[in-house]
C-alpha cells in the first residue's frame, strides 16, 4: 500500500500524470474536487485518505503540496496506516505551467498570482522529510512523462540508507 504525494505547480501535469500512471492502482484525492466554496478541505482530505488506507487501498494526493507544511500531515497519516510514502516531484517550469494553466477552461484556471504564490513556497522534497521513495517527473515533450528515482545520496547523511 502506497501513499503517493504529488508535488508541483498548478499546470505542471500532476493530474494528467495521475490519470496515466496511477489511476489503475491508486484512489485519487484532491482538494480541487471539493469545489471552491467547500469548507475544511484539509480535514476532509485527511479523512478521505484515512478511509482509503484503512480499506487497504493505495492513494495519490493530487494537490500542489509545495512544502513540508502540506506534506508532513500526509506522511504522518500514511505512517499511521502502514503505507509506503512516495513523493512525486514535478520540478518547476513556470512558463510551461502558466501556458497550460491559461488553457484551462473557466473556473479550472488558477489566477496567475496563485501560481506565482505557489512557486514562492515550492520546495523540493527530501528523504529527510520522511519519504520512503522520491521520484522526479518531467514532461517528455511528446505528451508523456519521464520518471526517474531521486538518489538518496542527494540528501547526504540526512536519512538512513535505502532499503
Amino acid at each position: 500500500m502506497e501513499l503517493a504525494i504529488l508535488i508541483g505547480l498548478q499546470g505542471s501535469g500532476k493530474t494528467t500524470f495521475y490519470r496515466r500512471h496511477l489511476a489503475g492502482t491508486h484512489a485519487h484525492v484532491s482538494k480541487d474536487l471539493f469545489g471552491r466554496s467547500a469548507r475544511r478541505k484539509q480535514q476532509r482530505q485527511l479523512r478521505q485518505i484515512a478511509e482509503h488506507l484503512r480499506a487497504g487501498r493505495s492513494v495519490a494526493v493530487d494537490n500542489t503540496n509545495p512544502s513540508p507544511v502540506e506534506w508532513t500531515p500526509l506522511i504522518v497519516l500514511g505512517r499511521e496506516h502502514g503505507a509506503r510514502i512516495t513523493g512525486y516531484w514535478f520540478p518547476p517550469d513556470l512558463q510551461a505551467s502558466m501556458r497550460r494553466n491559461a488553457a484551462r477552461p473557466g473556473r479550472d484556471r488558477v489566477p496567475d498570482v496563485g501560481v506565482l504564490a505557489t512557486l514562492k513556497r515550492l520546495r523540493e522534497p527530501r528523504y529527510s522529510d520522511g519519504f520512503d521513495e522520491l521520484r522526479v517527473v518531467r514532461a517528455d515533450g511528446a505528451g508523456g512523462f519521464t520518471v526517474v528515482d531521486k538518489e538518496k545520496e542527494e540528501d547526504a547523511g540526512d536519512a538512513p540508507a535505502r532499503p
